[in-house]
C-alpha cells in the first residue's frame, strides 16, 4: 500500500491525531487538530491540552538522503560509537546493504552485510553487547504473503566509520564482519512486521507485527541470544498495540530510547511514544499497557523509518523515495 499525495497526509494526520484525543486524552500532540477549521470551543480546548501535555516541538526538516541508491529507507538507527551517525537500508530488491549517514543525509559510506541475505528486510537498531561493543541488529522479518516458516534477525559489530569509507559505494563496498544469524518463528502462526527494537539495558529483542485492522502483536526474544545456525528459537507474545488511527494505522518502524523508558513507534504518517512508569527493565513489558501519545512526524510520503538520536532527546525520521527528507522532532525540555 502506497499514499504519496499531500493531500491524503493532511486528513490522515487530522483524522489519526483526532482520534487520539477522543480516546486517549488528555495525553497527545497535535497542532494541525488545533487549527481545523469551525472547531467547536471545546475541540479547540481539548487541543490546546494535548499540545501542552505533548513533550515534542514542531518537527524541523534537517536535510536530505545525498545518496542516490538510498530510494527505500525501511529502517533507521542511531549509532552508539560515533557522534552524529546514523545507518539505512532500503526495503527488499536492495540486497545486504547498510548506508551510513550524517544527520543532515550527507554520505558515510556503505557496507555489505558479511553473512548475510536480504530477502526482506525492514528495520534496524543499535545495542550495546555485554562486552560494551556495539552492534547493528538488521529485521529480515517483512511477510507481506504470509508465507515464511522462520524470520532472521542478523546481528553485525558496527562498523567503525572514518573519512576514508564515504568514498565507499553501493558498487564498491566496504565488508562487515561476520553477521549472526539468529532465526525465529512466531508461537501462533506467521505474521508480517516492519518493527525491529532491542532493549538497550537487557538485550531483548522486539517485534511487532503489521496490521490493518487488529492489534498489532509485540514479540520478543529474550536475551541472552543464542548463536546456533542450525536452532530456530520461538518467539513470545508479550502484548499488543493498536494505532487510533481510522484509515489502519499500520505500525512500519519504531524504537526503544537510550534509557530504556519510552517507545515510539510510526505508521506511514504519523508516530506514537509509550512511556513506561517507573522505568525498570525488570517491568519493561507493562510498557505496552500504556497510552499512546500522537508525535507529528514531518512530512512523509510513506514513512517506514524512526529512531531515537543517541541522547534519546529527539526523534528522527524519514521516508521511502529517493532524496526522502530527514526530519527531527525535540523535546521541549
Amino acid at each position: 500500500m502506497r499514499f504519496t499525495t499531500k493531500l491524503l497526509f493532511g486528513l490522515y494526520s487530522c483524522l489519526a491525531l483526532t482520534a487520539c484525543q477522543r480516546t486517549i486524552a488528555p495525553r497527545g500532540e497535535n497542532t494541525i487538530a488545533a487549527s481545523k477549521p469551525n472547531a467547536s470551543s471545546r475541540d479547540g480546548d481539548a487541543a490546546s491540552n494535548i499540545e501542552a501535555a505533548n513533550p515534542y516541538g514542531a518537527p524541523r526538516l534537517l536535510g536530505r538522503f545525498e545518496d542516490a541508491n538510498v530510494t527505500e529507507s525501511s529502517g533507521i538507527c542511531a549509532s552508539k560509537q560515533t557522534a552524529n551517525l546514523y545507518w539505512t537500508h532500503n526495503d527488499s530488491g536492495d540486497g545486504a546493504f547498510l548506508y551510513a549517514f550524517d544527520s543532515h543525509g550527507e554520505r558515510g559510506g556503505v557496507w555489505r552485510v558479511a553473512n548475510a541475505s536480504a530477502r526482506d528486510w525492514e528495520d534496524i537498531a543499535a545495542a550495546r553487547g555485554a562486552d560494551g561493543r556495539s552492534f547493528l541488529y538488521i529485521g529480515d522479518i517483512g511477510d507481506n504473503s504470509r508465507a515464511r516458516s522462520e524470520i532472521v534477525v542478523y546481528r553485525v559489530l558496527e562498523p567503525q566509520v572514518t573519512q576514508e569509507d564515504v568514498a565507499s559505494t553501493k558498487d564498491r563496498p566496504r565488508m562487515t564482519e561476520p553477521a549472526a544469524a539468529f532465526r525465529l518463528r512466531y508461537p501462533d502462526g506467521k505474521h508480517d512486521a516492519e518493527t525491529l527494537m532491542v532493549h538497550p539495558q537487557t538485550g531483548d529483542i522486539y517485534i511487532v507485527t503489521k496490521t490493518k485492522s487488529e492489534a498489532a502483536a509485540v514479540y520478543k526474544l529474550p536475551a541472552p541470544l543464542l548463536r546456533d545456525g542450525r536452532r530456530v528459537s520461538t518467539l513470545v507474545r508479550v502484548g499488543e498495540v493498536r494505532l487510533p488511527s481510522i484509515l489502519g494505522g499500520m505500525i512500519t518502524g519504531g524504537d526503544i530510547s537510550p534509557d530504556g523508558a519510552r517507545v515510539v513507534l510510526c505508521d506511514y504518517f504519523a508516530a506514537y511514544e509509550i512511556v513506561l512508569r517507573g522505568n525498570s527493565a525488570e517491568s519493561f513489558d507493562q510498557i505496552w499497557q500504556q497510552p499512546l501519545t500522537p508525535i507529528a512526524p514531518g512530512g512523509r510520503d510513506q514513512g517506514e523509518a524512526i529512531c531515537y538520536s543517541a541522547d534519546g532527546k529527539s526523534l528522527i525520521t524519514t521516508s521511502e523515495g529517493a532524496r526522502a527528507p530527514l526530519y527531527a522532532v525535540t523535546l521541549k525540555n
